[in-house]
């Protein structure tokens, strides 16, 4: 057995099998491995940001860390937006590296470079292995730093000759799951005398406080002392509709966020961080917490906030209190022109029961959060850290993670072009994935931040940098060129009638909704 095996066996014996892949000479010891690991499910993408961001998809909707395989430095620089965006979400994700064989780096070779420097700024846990023997050891310690709540990304740098050289120690076992720990007894209880004083009071949640159990216990302590609940704008994962608390999401740009804050007295934090802008704009804060209003701690991300939140339940004798939960209140299907609201109505009506919902709409996804708040029961899926290209990829790895489960993507044309390679894996994975495309050709949330910086009005110059109308892009071209059926949409009902058969359909598929 040589080095590329045993790092195969040690992911697979702890439960780490499913590996997404864009591998290169110095991983070819890896992919030959494949064969002899059949228990490892290999998902060829290609391009590495794709690699990276279905990775973070698995990993947010399987609660276990996926494994990737990149080719050296430049590899996983190609991956790096999609890690960021993973980082933010908290999501845990073996990230192996093949660099140079150890004789080979004096020599400078065209592709040499510094792995662990592309890797640190998005890598809580980095390791190159010296020799084949150390590679068990090696990744059982990678498994269990991205396994740490609330999940990380491990990096571990697997030089070529490592991979081919005979490996004399057994594979890794089990590496031990680690636990969220346990808030301490003095913050549950200055949360408890916060909420206690009667005045406006708000829960802000994060991490698995945004899932099912969570956001029940959220809403009996908001019943029972009349606090609002909260989110972030964007978040890894959040349970929503019929049968689920309702959390309320923060608005995107500053002011809002200073205007749905005001007149709170007391902010709880759970599971996350007190709200800041997204951006700098002039004249406006950047820490977006009234004066005053103070701030408790309850948990940060990481920590077993679900606890937190039941034993502040305890602490104020809400025990016997019912939770508000959503009712199954389906919008009528829309008519008319189509618009991002109509659409966001349309998703609204159709959505299926435990659906999961990757959404990177961008400057059209205003509408969608209220317009499903009522929906089916389903999860949704956030672009977490702000790097744009990231929802084709979740939409690709959450379809692996949940094959029982469809997966919607609404997905920004311009956004979508960064990553839209992650089409072909879904139609040579046969992904239960149905794509509606916002084509409003343009990066229309760039020309919004335009004005708001105070640039002035844009000539010819600066509007040609955020219109992408010359030529315009074919989203059927390029999705039947990757083996993905597709359809262009320009009115309300036939939205409604291609979404419904889609949806009904084993995917991939793909809706161009020219707005």
């Amino acid at each position: 057995m040589n080095g590329a095996e045993s790092l195969l066996r040690t992911l697979v014996n702890n439960n780490i099998t499913t590996c997404f892949t864009n591998p290169g000479t110095s991983e070819m010891q890896f992919v030959a491995a494949a064969d002899r690991v059949p228990d490892m499910r290999c998902v060829l993408c290609l391009a590495e940001g794709v690699v990276s961001g279905a990775a973070d998809g698995y990993s947010r909707m399987s609660d276990n860390p996926p494994a990737t395989l990149l080719h050296l430095g430049p590899g996983l620089g190609n991956g790096l937006a999609n890690f960021h965006n993973a980082m933010r979400a908290g999501a845990p994700i073996v990230n192996i590296v093949g660099d140079h064989a150890t004789g080979h780096k004096q020599y400078d070779a065209p592709l040499a470079s510094d792995v662990a420097a592309y890797a640190r700024p998005v890598s809580a846990w980095i390791k190159e292995s010296g020799t084949a023997a150390d590679i068990p050891a090696d990744a059982m310690a990678a498994i269990t730093a991205a396994r740490q709540p609330p999940g990380h990304i491990a990096t571990l740098i697997i030089p070529a000759d490592c991979s081919w050289d005979p490996c004399p120690a057994d594979p890794g076992g089990k590496a031990p799951l680690p636990s969220r720990p346990k808030v301490a007894d003095g913050a549950v209880n200055k949360v408890v005398e916060a909420l206690r004083k009667g005045e406006p009071a708000a829960l802000l949640l994060g991490d698995h406080a945004l899932l099912e159990e969570g956001a029940r216990l959220a809403s009996i302590i908001s019943n029972h002392v009349n606090a609002r609940v909260f989110s972030h704008t964007f978040t890894a994962r959040i349970t929503r509709g019929a049968g689920r608390g309702n959390i309320e999401r923060l608005p995107y740009f500053p002011e809002a966020i200073i205007e749905t804050l005001t007149g709170i007295r007391h902010l709880v934090i759970a599971g996350t961080k007190p709200p800041v802008g997204f951006f700098a704009y002039p004249d406006l804060p950047s820490y977006l917490v009234p004066p005053d209003c103070r701030v408790q701690q309850l948990a940060s991300a990481g920590d077993d906030v679900v606890d937190a939140l039941a034993r502040v339940i305890d602490e104020l004798g809400a025990g016997t209190v019912s939770p508000t939960l959503m009712p199954l209140k389906k919008p009528p299907l829309p008519a008319g022109k189509l618009t991002p609201e109509t659409i966001g109505l349309s998703v609204g009506a159709l959505l299926p029961e435990n659906a999961v919902v990757a959404e990177e709409a961008i400057s059209s996804g205003g509408n969608l959060i209220p317009a499903t708040a009522t929906a089916e029961p389903h999860d949704w899926m956030f672009t977490t850290g702000g790097a744009i290209g990231q929802g084709l990829p979740n939409a690709t790895g959450a379809a692996i993670a949940c094959p029982d489960r469809k997966v919607l993507c609404l997905q920004a044309d311009g956004a979508g072009m960064y990553t839209v390679q992650a089409l072909w894996t879904q139609a040579r994975e046969s992904l239960n994935v149905t794509t509606v495309v916002f084509a409003n050709r343009r990066y229309r949330i760039l020309g919004i931040e335009y004005q708001r910086v105070g640039a002035g009005a844009p000539g010819a110059r600066a509007r040609s940098m955020m219109d992408i109308d010359n030529p315009e892009i074919d989203w059927i071209s390029l999705a039947k060129g990757m083996g993905v059926p597709a359809c262009r949409v320009t009115t309300t009902e036939e939205l409604n009638r291609q979404l419904a058969a889609y949806l009904a359909e084993p995917g991939p598929n793909l809706i161009e909704a020219v707005i």
